[in-house]
């Protein structure tokens, strides 16, 4: 795909060192632990680079192991990560890289995220830590979150001077909701995202992000944000157009636990006006649910940069993103190949 961008897609928020009980263990109870990454932006970084297209991730991380952790095994997955920022690491905590511990339920006990991010490189980021302009200009694309919004107010500045510049240079936007009951109120969400959306293109999120963010409710749902029917999101998703006439693009997943690790699993679109709905994935069996949303906004993405057809655009992001609760840790070890299969119907018959 020729173009004239050095990327098709920047990514811009913070990325944590995760560690998991293995076999669904309490973390008290484990004698060690897995390692990977949790970074919702770095997460569509990795994802949107396997599936064929050039991506980078900026952020601000402390130069000791964990930070080099995180820049290696994002090169890994073809990610440009020159342009992270690497400050010194001072043994006092007064800067640090944020970590994340998880649980993995089963049954009726569902699983559970622990965050230790207090003092992270991201959430000390100042004005001109990140050239913007200088950044911006080089891609296609870029996104961003509600968690880098939520981390401080010094990173919700930048990610709102972010996208501003981004729209100003006429490159493609798109923000996931992301909303995060522990790093921030609903109320206070909903007082940023009046300075994030004008600036958006794309809006991704669950229906509990377009609730306690945007003020959105979509009927027929339940506390528990479950049996809901696709239908009820035509209305949230024209209630967003009509406040933000900029966004063309409501995506959203739709997520039915029955057990921790069963699962009915849906996407749906608002695109340029009209209502897209993927097939429903009934009784998925989840190994590890996180990034499931990630992958979506990854493979919408990497669709709409292809210029697919809305449909298929919605059928292939929920394939990819329902492979990916087939997957310990947070990035999407899916081909492009076996998420066309899947979507096409394809069988899990053993491939010899």
């Amino acid at each position: 795909m020729s173009t004239d961008k050095k990327f098709d897609l920047i990514g811009f928020g913070e990325a944590m060192v995760r560690f998991t009980a293995p076999d669904h263990a309490r973390l008290e109870q484990s004698s060690q632990l897995l390692i990977a990454i949790a970074a919702a932006e770095l997460n569509c970084s990795v994802n949107v680079s396997r599936l064929g297209h050039k991506t980078a991730w900026v952020s601000k991380l402390v130069d000791i192991w964990s930070g080099q952790y995180i820049i290696n095994k994002g090169r890994e997955h073809g990610v440009d990560m020159s342009g992270v920022k690497l400050l010194p690491f001072d043994g006092k905590g007064t800067v640090r890289n944020g970590l994340c511990y998880l649980e993995v339920g089963i049954g009726p006990r569902a699983s559970k995220q622990i965050y230790d991010r207090a003092h992270s490189a991201i959430s000390l980021i100042e004005p001109g830590d990140i050239d913007w302009e200088e950044t911006l200009k080089q891609t296609r694309w870029f996104h961003t979150t509600g968690i880098t919004t939520a981390i401080s107010e010094k990173a919700a500045a930048q990610a709102v001077e972010s996208l501003k510049t981004a729209k100003k240079l006429g490159v493609t936007t798109s923000f996931d909701l992301n909303f995060r009951s522990t790093l921030w109120t609903s109320e206070r969400a909903k007082v940023v995202m009046k300075e994030v959306m004008p600036y958006v293109d794309v809006i991704i999120g669950n229906e509990e992000d377009f609730e306690k963010m945007l003020g959105i409710k979509a009927e027929g749902g339940t506390e528990a944000y479950a049996d809901l029917d696709p239908e009820n999101y035509k209305s949230v998703a024209k209630q967003v157009v009509s406040k933000y006439p900029n966004v063309q693009v409501v995506g959203t997943t739709l997520r039915h636990v029955k057990t921790a690790l069963l699962n009915d699993w849906q996407t749906v679109m608002l695109y340029n006006g009209e209502f897209y709905s993927s097939r429903k994935y009934e009784n998925l069996e989840v190994w590890d649910r996180t990034g499931g949303g990630d992958s979506f906004a990854s493979a919408l993405i990497s669709s709409m940069l292809e210029g697919r057809d809305p449909q298929e655009t919605i059928e292939f992001s929920a394939a990819y993103s329902a492979l990916c609760h087939g997957f310990m840790g947070d990035w999407n070890w899916a081909t492009r190949d076996e998420a066309e299969k899947v979507m096409k119907g394809g069988s899990a018959r053993v491939i010899r």
